[in-house]
């Protein structure tokens, strides 16, 4: 299952950044700490006491600004609260209860989300009595707090997991995954024809739920024997047709989201069109977000053909989506149902690929034979050694080469070893992505 989101917000300089890159900073069993789909919102996968979710910076919330800047943060905020499962909400023990923080409150009880009050900025026990004007805000009970000085995070980390949805502790994962998948694409390529038509044949439905937002629609469902999860999000256009303040904007960065929560993105293009610069961009961010991926080829139906028009086709979509040739290609029409049965084995397959694990003596077996067919490039007259190699997860494969000098590895040469263990270990439609570790240093 996705991991749980738990937001951070709150009126600007209570601490929520400070708190966010305490807990990002600390060994909690950090999954990765990167950039969300916008600069206002920041994400770090955390683990605490086996339960696992995602915790959520956000810009500061003023209810009564007019600048622009100001009401896009809010607006993000808002966007995290819409889409969490818990609300951390900060306020400043040192500054004490102000108007703003009566209108955030007001705001957080119409999510009808769980929500912590959080008094941060607690920083000496002399400070206690100033937690009790908080009580008046209504929110339930104050946890007191201080960032700076780490005082009370792992007491607030113990609340927040006893909040979480089930379904965020290690035990799940032992069980049956669903698999996310999130149908993306530019406008009127036909991703909500294709979704209907993989949810109409051969299933059985287990449940219809209300996706994290109005614009990206979660649809659970079954077939032989196999749970999915299908995403159908909002068309994604190129970003100078839209207006900043525009509803379509924040569908858009709803829809991006959708692609970071999901296992597997289908990337819909449509036929009559090819591979058109937005494609790229929006697979581009499917790449970089390391999901596996398909591409499906849209209204194939609608094209005329010959002999070679598929092979020549296919060809062209590789060519111009370089850096993801590693996705298999489909050609569908989702109004007449052709080939779309191959969609969700397609999914199946990358998903199992992507999910793979290698055992490290083999793995180093794969190592050993392509740097004796190639050897490590040199510089200076010192030369790349790679000592060993483990890999360190999945969704995507990654793998942590430990090296003599990372300055030595040449990117060509690493792109080498990705074929080589691509050749080996398949990894079809999914990133595979390497760290490397200095091992030790030559005298």
């Amino acid at each position: 299952m996705a991991k749980p989101l738990v937001a951070v917000v709150g009126r600007p300089n209570v601490g929520k950044s400070t708190f966010f890159n305490r807990i990002a900073g600390r060994r909690i069993s950090i999954v990765e700490d990167t950039p969300g789909v916008t600069r206002d919102r920041i994400y770090a996968d955390v683990e605490w006491l086996t339960h696992k979710f995602t915790l959520i910076d956000t810009g500061g919330i003023d209810p009564r600004t007019d600048d622009v800047l100001l009401s896009q943060m809010r607006e993000q905020a808002e966007i995290a609260m819409e889409t969490c499962d818990v609300i951390l909400f900060f306020v400043d023990g040192r500054t004490g209860m102000t108007a703003d923080d009566m209108d955030v409150a007001n705001m957080l009880r119409r999510t009808k989300k769980p929500v912590l009050l959080v008094v941060n900025k607690m920083d000496t026990p002399d400070m206690s009595d100033n937690i009790y004007d908080f009580y008046t805000l209504g929110i339930g009970e104050p946890i007191a707090i201080s960032s700076a000085n780490m005082l009370g995070l792992g007491d607030l980390l113990d609340e927040i997991v006893k909040l979480l949805p089930q379904g965020s502790t290690q035990q799940e994962d032992e069980e049956e995954h669903v698999i996310q998948v999130a149908i993306v694409g530019r406008p009127n390529v036909g991703k909500s024809s294709l979704t209907n038509r993989l949810l109409g044949q051969n299933r059985t439905m287990v449940s219809d739920i209300p996706g994290t937002t109005r614009d990206a629609i979660d649809t659970e469902f079954s077939q032989d024997g196999i749970r999915y999860n299908i995403i159908d999000t909002a068309g994604i256009r190129r970003k100078r047709t839209i207006e900043d303040e525009s509803i379509e904007r924040y569908s858009i960065v709803r829809s991006l989201t959708a692609v970071r929560r999901c296992d597997v993105a289908v990337i819909v293009v449509d036929a009559n069109d090819g591979v058109t610069e937005q494609d790229t961009k929006i697979a581009g961010y499917v790449h970089d977000e390391g999901k596996a991926a398909i591409v499906v080829v849209n209204k194939w139906d609608a094209v005329e053909k010959d002999t070679k028009t598929l092979e020549n086709y296919k060809k062209q979509v590789l060519d111009d989506l370089k850096f993801m040739t590693y996705a298999p290609v489909l050609f569908i029409s989702a109004l007449s149902g052709q080939r779309v049965s191959k969609v969700l084995e397609s999914v199946r397959a990358v998903y199992e690929q992507a999910s793979k694990r290698i055992t490290t003596g083999v793995l180093n077996d794969v190592l050993a034979d392509a740097t004796t067919a190639l050897q490590p490039p040199a510089s200076g007259g010192r030369r790349l050694k790679i000592y060993y190699a483990t890999q360190q997860g999945t969704c995507p494969p990654t793998f942590v080469l430990f090296i003599n000098d990372e300055t030595l590895m040449h990117f060509a040469y690493e792109r080498y070893l990705e074929n080589q263990f691509r050749k080996a270990f398949g990894f079809e439609g999914t990133p595979v992505r390497f760290i490397l570790r200095q091992k030790q240093k030559e005298n």
